[in-house]
C-alpha cells in the first residue's frame, strides 16, 4: 500500500516542531551534556524512530516499515563514521565545547536542507532513468573499497582548508570567537567571527558524506519519504551522539569496515535491482532468460544489523585485548 499523503505531512511537521524545540534549548542554555543527559536524548529519538516504525507497521504496511528501519540503520550507521570528521572539525577550529551543541545542530539543519534537495534529485533521476541504480550500485562498491583503503582523515584536511581559504578571501573574518555570535566588532569594524566558518564546513562536510549514504538508502527504499524519514531521525540523534560517545570514536577501529561491507552489499543490490528492472537477459543453454535476482528488505536489514554488530564486537574485543598487552607490558616494565 501507498503512504498516506496526511501520514507524510503530519509526520514531518511534528518531527519539524521537534527538532526547534531542540534547537530552541540549546540556544537557551549553552552548555556541556552530561553523559547521563546525552544518553536519554540518545534514547529519546531511538525510541521514536522505533516508534514511527511500529506506526508504518500498523498501517499493515510492513513493508515500507522494514525498509525504513533498515534505510535508517544504514544511515545511523554513516553519521556515526561522520562524527570523526566532526571531531576533526571542532579540533582544527578550536570551538569552545560549550558552544559544539549549537555548531552541530546549525549544521544539521543545513544539512537537512541540502539533503531534502538532493533526494529530490535523485528521486527525480530514479523515477525517469532506471539505469541510474547501476551508478549509484558501482558509486557504493568504490565508496567501500575506499574506504576501507584508505587512511582515515586523507583529504578532510584539505577540503576544510579549501573552505577556509574561500571564505577569507572574499569575507571579513576575525580570528577569535565572541560567544556563540556569528559577528562582532573589532576596532570599530563589523566583521564574521570564526564560527560562521565551522557552520559552513560542518554543512557541506555532512553533504559530502550524503552522496554516499542517500544513494545507499536509494538501495533499499525508492519512497522520497522513507529515504528522508531515514535522514531526518538520524541526524536528530547525531549531536546528542556526539557528546555520547566522546573519546569512544577512536575505540571503533573496525566500524568503518562494517560500513564499508554494507555500502558494498547495497551496491551489489543495486545492481541487482538494474538488472531486474531493466529485465537484462542472461542465456540458459542457449535460450535468453529475462531474470536476475532481487534481495529482500528482511535480508538487507539483516546484513545492515549483522555488520553494525560485528564491527562493534570486535572493536571492543581488539580494544580489550590491546589494553591486556598494555598492562603485562607496564608490569614486566
Amino acid at each position: 500500500m501507498d503512504i498516506p499523503v496526511w501520514f507524510e505531512v503530519g509526520s514531518l511537521v511534528v518531527l519539524t516542531l521537534i527538532l526547534l524545540a531542540d534547537l530552541a534549548l540549546i540556544l537557551k542554555r549553552p552548555h556541556i551534556p552530561s553523559t547521563r543527559e546525552s544518553a536519554l536524548w540518545v534514547g529519546f529519538y531511538v525510541t521514536l524512530a522505533l516508534i514511527f516504525a511500529v506506526v508504518l507497521w500498523m498501517m499493515g504496511d510492513a513493508e515500507h516499515a522494514v525498509q525504513f528501519v533498515s534505510g535508517w540503520l544504514t544511515e545511523y550507521s554513516l553519521s556515526i563514521d561522520n562524527l570523526f570528521v566532526f571531531v576533526l572539525i571542532m579540533g582544527q577550529f578550536a570551538v569552545p565545547r560549550k558552544y559544539q551543541q549549537e555548531v552541530l545542530m546549525v549544521g544539521i539543519i543545513i544539512a537537512l536542507i541540502l539533503r531534502a534537495a538532493f533526494i529530490l534529485l535523485g528521486a527525480a533521476l530514479i523515477e525517469n532513468f532506471s539505469w541510474i541504480f547501476y551508478i549509484f550500485g558501482a558509486f557504493l562498491v568504490y565508496t567501500a573499497a575506499k574506504q576501507v583503503f584508505e587512511r582515515e582523515g586523507d583529504g578532510d584536511a584539505q577540503k576544510e582548508t579549501f573552505i577556509v581559504r574561500v571564505l577569507r578571501r572574499f569575507i571579513p573574518i576575525h580570528d577569535e570567537y565572541d560567544g556563540a555570535k556569528l559577528r562582532t566588532v573589532v576596532n570599530g569594524r563589523k566583521m564574521l567571527t570564526p564560527m560562521i566558518i565551522v557552520f559552513v564546513s560542518i554543512g557541506v562536510t555532512d553533504l559530502v558524506f550524503a552522496i554516499d549514504s542517500i544513494p545507499a538508502i536509494f538501495g533499499i527504499t525508492q519512497e522520497p519519504f522513507l529515504v528522508f524519514a531515514a535522514n531526518l531521525f538520524a541526524l536528530m540523534g547525531l549531536r546528542q551522539l556526539y557528546f555520547l560517545l566522546g573519546d569512544l570514536l577512536d575505540r571503533l577501529r573496525y566500524l568503518k569496515y562494517g560500513v564499508a561491507f554494507i555500502l558494498a552489499f547495497i551496491g551489489a543490490k543495486l545492481f541487482f535491482h538494474a538488472l531486474h528492472v531493466n529485465e537484462v537477459p542472461f542465456i540458459n543453454g542457449g535460450e535468453h532468460v529475462g531474470w536476475a535476482p532481487e534481495i529482500s528488505n528482511w535480508t538487507s536489514l539483516g546484513v545492515i544489523v549483522a555488520s553494525i554488530v560485528v564491527s562493534t564486537v570486535a572493536s571492543l574485543i581488539a580494544n580489550s585485548a590491546q589494553k591486556k598487552r598494555e598492562a603485562s607490558s607496564d608490569i614486566e616494565g
